[in-house]
């Protein structure tokens, strides 16, 4: 096992790993580090995590110092030229009629670089734009042209939940999201409902993936006939919460519907199909 220390550098970013480099750390507390995009400052997310040999990379980068006053100063006088740095750039866009939409921009902490980023449908020749920023600001600039779901966690926003998207608020990468979580779920299949501000299939689908999964195979399908204790029926719904089935059951005339654990109701389970195709 490895100690290291847990640095984050800019909101929800990707945390990453560096060595105390002999220093008391704690966490909340603001340092400088050496990456390499040169010195960056960040906050100390966790000062002494344990973690597998295997998930870092060697030799570990050191911290270099604890942030001083002047450190801070130079963060804050990055991010109040912030605002004006976007439209300045705004503007240049627009002149140079360019279809690109700017979200963000940043400072680098040792001042010599300033960063643009943007979304645009396609690729975009910028090069007279870099030019024009360049004689502006006295600075490298670097744009860079990210996809729908970056704009989310970097701009925010309230999710269809009523809370602050998954992306911006809680989650430091992006998980691999699919339409069969959804069905493995019983959510509605209406891109409406199943999708976030950013246009795809919302994150959190992800969360519980693997425990719907499992309940997902035990549950007989939409539909389906199964045996109940009271007679063959007719699956109606499912809820894999309770681990319960609806089932519709005629018996004698009469039209009833009943909801049974799962354990009760007798049918055919997809894995019971695939062990006999194996063994066939």
């Amino acid at each position: 096992m490895a100690k290291v220390v847990v640095i984050r550098f800019r909101g929800n970013c990707k945390p990453y790993y560096f060595s105390d480099g002999g220093l008391e750390l704690k966490r909340g507390q603001n340092v400088v580090v050496e990456t390499s995009h040169g010195f960056e400052f960040g906050r100390v997310v966790c000062p002494d995590l344990e973690v597998a040999d295997d998930a870092v990379s060697t030799p570990l980068r050191p911290v270099t110092r604890i942030a001083t006053e002047h450190d801070e100063e130079i963060v804050s006088r990055n991010e109040a030229r912030r605002d004006e740095a976007m439209k300045i750039c705004r503007e240049k866009i627009a002149a140079h009629g360019l279809e690109m939409k700017l979200i963000d921009c940043e400072f680098t902490f040792d001042g010599t670089k300033v960063i643009f980023t943007f979304i645009a449908d396609g690729r975009v020749d910028f090069r007279e734009l870099v030019k024009d920023l360049a004689s502006v600001f006295r600075l490298r600039i670097e744009l860079k042209q990210v996809g729908s779901r970056d704009e989310t966690k970097i701009l925010g926003g309230i999710a269809p939940c009523g809370r602050v998207c998954c992306c911006a608020g809680a989650m430091p990468d992006f998980r691999k999201v699919s339409i069969k979580m959804a069905k493995n779920q019983g959510l509605s299949l209406n891109p409406g409902k199943i999708s976030g501000l950013c246009g795809r299939l919302m994150c959190c689908l992800s969360y519980e993936n693997e425990y719907y999964e499992g309940a997902f195979k035990k549950m007989p399908k939409m539909g389906s006939m199964v045996g109940t204790p009271e007679g063959k029926g007719a699956v109606i719904s499912t809820d894999m919460l309770k681990m319960t089935v609806r089932v519709k059951i005629e018996k004698d005339g009469a039209v009833f519907y009943r909801d049974y654990p799962v354990d009760e109701l007798s049918f055919k389970r997809p894995e019971e199909d695939g062990a006999k195709n194996s063994e066939e």
